[in-house]
């Protein structure tokens, strides 16, 4: 029997799963690792963090599962997207990585924008410049700590640099170089252009590759430390949400998901290039050669959730405490619409459609008559409808969505998923695994390692689809008018934002 890895190097922490051939999850271990705010809107981590709990965790699903090491073909990587690792001559970490997170390169994404022009930049790029990708993040360095941008020759993303570590290979894959915005996306190769408008030197950026491609081997010190082999292959693999649609199966024309963890995503795969000239969504390459996905971000999906829950929401009852199975049995309650009360999901601005971070969350229509249970659904419904508004757009854009699936936290809640299938007016499918970006790393490295013959192969033999919801017609209309109100709140307190943010 053949074994793959798929690993994902997220936020809170790392998480790698062993898989058989047949993509029946082994054995699976997890490492926390901590965030650091040195100053407010600072996101960082350190790199060694996510190196230690990677080689820990592969040595910990080995050990558990008694699997021989020689019998490990792949390994995958996954991993947070944006991120700026730096190291020097001796590939020494030169200073803490800015993560996704990060909001301090405002003025650096005015100096990209006047620099390259926002046509431009979006024409190439395929996004505006945005204070969470990389770009913005190198020249920030390059304008306040001169002496670390001086020192550096080497420059990679989160999951880059555990591969670095793993391998001593220098390599990125396409989806997640999509990020950077160094990228030509719809070229998928670093773009000499923009690299010389920025005076970024292109030889410190590692290699690109098509995510199933092998990029190198385990080290010998990392097989003695882990269990595995020196000739088990490492892919190039994909970003989280990249990796996620393999995960789930998204990987032909006319499929999406849909996501509600800490933010929200709708995420449409295309075998041809879509960019937004207004730049309201994302899109970057995909983890399948030769395609593309277009993306709509909410920022405050299921936050919006856990901060009621965790603020509003407790002391509901006589026990004090709330959780959210007790959240959606009030919820089916209450009548659609939650009795004309409208959420504005803003708690950290917002990016999919207005790329406003002076917006903020509002609760609309607020009465004597509201209880908890109301504000309750008002989340779920507001989180809902600024999830249409990302669905919308990638319509509006020409791509055409036959199936929608749905991911994370949220859509463990029969409420939420019906709630969406209503809204967005499609059927709404759900995935019986739940191993999400994990898997589909897995899948790359199976195709890397000849296991399977191609991703898309893989995710239609393998990938087992569980419930689908029907969209019930006369909850859609009365949703739509909902969503139209919804709609005209933000235009009529976009100015009031900004002028509560300048106080």
């Amino acid at each position: 029997m053949n074994y793959l890895i798929g690993i994902d190097v997220g936020t809170s922490g790392t998480r790698s799963v062993l898989f058989d051939e047949n993509l029946n999850v082994i054995s699976s271990a997890s490492e926390e690792y901590p965030l650091y705010q040195p100053h407010n809107g600072w996101a960082e981590q350190n790199p060694e963090d996510w190196a230690n709990a990677t080689i820990n965790t592969i040595k910990t699903i080995i050990e558990e599962s008694g699997v021989n090491g020689k019998d490990i073909k792949g390994i995958g990587l996954s991993g947070q997207m944006h991120g700026l690792v730096m190291l020097d001559e001796n590939n020494e970490v030169i200073r803490p990585a800015i993560i996704w997170a990060d909001q301090r390169t405002e003025k650096e994404c005015i100096e990209i924008t006047d620099k390259v022009g926002k046509e431009k930049l979006i024409e190439i790029t395929a996004n505006p410049a945005l204070t969470g990708f990389t770009a913005s993040k190198i020249l920030w360095v390059k304008n306040n700590e001169p002496n670390n941008y001086n020192r550096c020759r080497h420059i990679l993303l989160p999951k880059d640099y555990v591969r670095f570590v793993l391998t001593g290979v220098y390599a990125t894959d396409v989806s997640d170089a999509s990020g950077m915005q160094l990228l030509d996306v719809p070229k998928r190769k670093w773009s000499d252009e923009i690299l010389e408008i920025l005076e970024i030197d292109k030889d410190k950026l590692a290699k690109v590759y098509e995510s199933p491609e092998i990029t190198g081997n385990i080290t010998k010190s990392i097989a003695k430390k882990t269990g595995l082999r020196e000739d088990t292959v490492v892919v190039a693999g994909a970003g989280d949400n990249a990796a996620a649609a393999v995960g789930t199966g998204v990987v032909t024309d006319g499929s999406a998901f849909t996501t509600i963890g800490t933010s929200g995503v709708v995420y449409a795969h295309s075998s041809e290039v879509f960019i937004d000239p207004k730049g309201r969504v994302h899109t970057f390459c995909c983890a399948v050669p030769n395609s593309w996905h277009v993306m709509g971000v909410t920022q405050a999906a299921g936050l919006s959730l856990k901060w009621f829950k965790n603020n509003i929401f407790e002391g509901f009852d006589s026990s004090g405490k709330a959780n959210y199975d007790m959240i959606n049995e009030q919820i089916e309650k209450v009548e659609i619409g939650s009795e004309k009360l409208i959420y504005l999901p803003y708690l950290m601005g917002e990016r999919t459609p207005h790329l406003d971070p002076n917006a903020r969350g509002v609760f609309f229509g607020l009465s004597a008559k509201h209880d908890k249970k109301n504000l309750a659904r008002a989340v779920m419904e507001g989180v809902s409808f600024s999830l249409k508004d990302c669905y919308d757009i990638l319509i509006g854009m020409g791509l055409e969505i036959d199936e929608m699936m749905i991911t994370g936290g949220g859509a463990k809640s029969k409420v939420w998923r019906q709630m969406l299938a209503d809204v967005f007016n499609c059927n709404v499918g759900t995935i019986k695994s739940e191993q999400g970006a994990s898997l589909g790393a897995a899948i790359l490295a199976g195709v890397g390692a000849g296991i399977f013959e191609s991703v898309e192969y893989a995710c239609e033999k393998y990938i087992n689809k569980g419930q689908e919801i029907i969209p019930n017609e006369a909850s859609h209309k009365i949703y739509n008018r909902y969503h139209e109100i919804y709609r005209e709140i933000y235009k009529d307190l976009k100015e009031s934002f900004k002028k509560l943010s300048e106080i």
